[in-house]
């Protein structure tokens, strides 16, 4: 049972390094909470997918009763929070036990995002004569022009793409399913890809995946983030940027462009709006230091 609580925990921490892209110290702080919480579910005898909300509580009161702050404590509800909502989408659980206990209120971080120019010049240095790069191209383009998370680009299958329409069935957390368009730019490298690379890295195998690996099977998302840290280093960007990154900047190119906040929304695959409103902060504060630099008044 231990092996099984260590493993749940360690595909936890790359989901939040690959998927989340979170930093190192805050993968820390959700690692030593969580192990806290496992410590506590053994003396209980109990594992990580049979825990029910009384547990959760129990948890916390004995910690409470600890006298630990009530910072450290919110700490530990995130934390728990947000490792249950993985296992629910992950479908591990068929219920979030989390969902009855209260939210505490936490300033919510706002997530990093590459400007336009930095966009142009990581695609730039993508190579579309070599068959690799020219797949990596195609699946940054994705994340970037149509917001796709990792794990919904590598999931893609053939079968999902609608060239003619120009549209993605995505099937998002929670197996939820969206149809996301995608524009003139991704339709040509698609092409290109699907022409020029795909069939070349496949040779005689088959595989019902978009994007497949050099083994002839689907790229997994650590692959995708090893690659893309690859092509930043050849660019002159110096922020710490993951494959969300891109989809932080679809979200904040859109909004900056004065897209409705629904749409996006709906492109993200949201289901609560206040999860795409914090994207409305990013491009609020890029336009006014636009105004600033550039408006005679600023």
């Amino acid at each position: 049972m231990a092996s099984t609580q260590a493993k749940l925990l360690q595909n936890f921490q790359e989901y939040l390094s690959v998927e989340k892209g979170l930093s190192e110290n805050s993968i820390y702080s959700y690692k030593y909470d969580l192990n806290k919480f496992k410590t506590y579910l053994e003396n209980q005898q109990l594992d990580f997918l049979e825990v029910q909300t009384k547990d959760i509580m129990e948890f916390l009161v004995e910690e409470r009763n600890r006298k630990i702050s009530s910072k450290t404590l919110t700490r530990e509800v995130v934390a728990i929070r947000q490792f249950y909502k993985y296992l629910r989408d992950e479908k591990k659980v068929d219920i979030n036990p989390t969902d009855k206990i209260g939210t505490p209120e936490v300033m919510r971080a706002i997530p990093d995002h590459l400007t336009t120019q930095e966009v142009d010049e990581l695609f730039n240095v993508i190579r579309e004569d070599n068959i690799y790069e020219l797949r990596d191209k195609c699946i940054f383009e994705l994340l970037y022009s149509s917001g796709l998370r990792i794990s919904e680009a590598c999931n893609l299958k053939l079968s999902d793409l609608d060239l003619e329409s120009m549209s993605i069935s995505v099937e998002g957390k929670g197996g939820r399913e969206r149809l996301v368009p995608f524009g003139e730019k991704s339709l040509l490298i698609l092409n290109a890809y699907l022409s020029k690379s795909r069939s070349e890295i496949l040779k005689t195998r088959s595989c019902e995946y978009l994007f497949v690996s050099k083994k002839g099977s689907y790229i997994n998302r650590k692959s995708v983030w090893r690659l893309l840290n690859i092509y930043i280093k050849r660019t002159g960007i110096t922020k710490k940027v993951t494959p969300h990154t891109l989809r932080h900047s679809f979200a904040t190119h859109l909004l900056e462009n004065h897209a409705d906040l629904r749409a996006v929304q709906e492109l993200l695959g949201h289901i609560d709006i206040s999860t795409t409103q914090i994207y409305t902060h990013m491009a609020n504060k890029t336009l006014k230091e636009v105004h600033k630099k550039f408006h005679p008044r600023g």
